[in-house]
């Protein structure tokens, strides 16, 4: 018997405008649980509005978001208890030490002193940074310091994890880390994680894939269905042939 997968988030119809700009057009898609997926699309694709959204920084006035079957609208509080997010911009307190950071959101979450404490340890050094963790963040490099970001987002549990752009800015060695973390997470942990990128090198072939152009969903599925049906022998020419705007960027240092 094959084990049904559950939908970790399900978007429809989702629409959001700034002023007469209209950032997301009737995007509709889901993610299962226990699986990466990738949200490939270059820098104004909407895929940062999609996560506000998601999130509640926005309130989506157009379309629905469930996060496993919770409105994030009708249901917040139950929605974003199973969700822990990375913006691309750096959220951490550069002049307290990790441990302090990791206790701060902990409390946020009503997880107690004792157990919030023992959940940072058990997080640090999933992420390698148990020797680190008295230790301003400033001092961090930046891949640390996505680390910590990550761990952070874990404390309270959740089931699902977005991450935006989380190796913006960072060297080759850092970001293969950062991915190699992430991909862990899904696979020991089970973990949903729905990964917002411009590179297409971090995309691959077991991967699901959603492909977000001038906030309209053109392409979602495993990578194999997106390239097939798009022409071309991988992500990088299926892309091409969809957007009709190039290939995504390669980071700056790695091989193209």
């Amino acid at each position: 018997m094959v084990k049904e997968e559950k939908v970790a988030l399900n978007v429809k119809n989702l629409n959001h405008a700034y002023g007469s700009r209209r950032a997301l057009d009737g995007v509709s898609f889901e993610i299962s649980a226990g699986r990466f997926t990738v949200l490939l699309g270059l820098n104004g694709a909407g895929k940062s509005t999609l996560f506000a959204l998601v999130t509640r920084l926005y309130d989506a006035r157009e379309g629905m978001i469930e996060v496993f079957g919770n409105d994030v609208s009708r249901a917040p509080g139950e929605a974003l208890r199973r969700l822990g997010v990375v913006f691309q911009s750096r959220t951490v307190d550069l002049d307290l030490s990790i441990m302090q950071n990791l206790a701060y959101h902990a409390a946020l979450h009503g997880i107690s002193g004792h157990e919030g404490t023992r959940r940072a340890i058990e997080l640090l050094e999933w992420f390698d940074l148990s020797d680190r963790r008295n230790e301003k963040v400033r001092n961090l490099s930046g891949g640390q310091v996505r680390r910590v970001e990550i761990a952070r987002a874990l404390l309270h549990r959740p089931r699902l994890l977005l991450l935006d752009e989380a190796t913006v800015g960072l060297d080759i060695r850092s970001r293969a880390d950062i991915i190699g973390h992430v991909r862990r997470l899904v696979r020991e942990e089970n973990i949903g994680v729905l990964w917002a990128t411009h590179l297409i090198e971090e995309v691959t072939p077991q991967d699901s894939v959603v492909v977000l152009h001038q906030g309209r969903v053109l392409a979602k599925g495993a990578v194999s269905e997106v390239v097939s049906a798009n022409g071309g022998g991988d992500m990088k020419t299926a892309f091409a042939n969809l957007t009709g705007a190039g290939v995504p960027p390669v980071a700056s240092g790695a091989a193209a």
